[in-house]
């Protein structure tokens, strides 16, 4: 699977899925129909060559995360933590039960 929008792109290689670019909100409504119809199977997110996320790429993120089940997450792009932490999401970018 490949997605591209405005510069960042989302790749399927077997069970991961690689993450490119900004995730910022001019790129997620592109990436998320692509993405959304092509998660079956995964259980890596690669995020090490993501320049950057705001907080629409952190729900585009977490959803793919939650339907995805079972997710580990490689990688610590720019402004994630901070972003997580505001969200109240666990390392797995699904919320964190208080």
């Amino acid at each position: 699977m490949n997605a591209v929008a405005d510069g960042a792109r989302i790749v399927r290689d077997g069970e991961t899925l690689r993450f490119d670019g900004a995730l910022i909100r001019a790129a997620v409504p592109a990436l998320w129909p692509d993405a959304a119809g092509r998660i079956e199977g995964v259980r890596r997110f690669d995020l090490h060559a993501v320049e950057r996320v705001d907080s629409a790429g952190l729900a585009l993120l977490s959803l793919l995360a939650e339907r995805c089940g079972a997710v580990s997450i490689d990688g610590a792009p720019p402004g994630l933590a901070e972003l997580r932490a505001a969200y109240r999401l666990g390392e797995d970018l699904r919320f964190a039960h208080v």
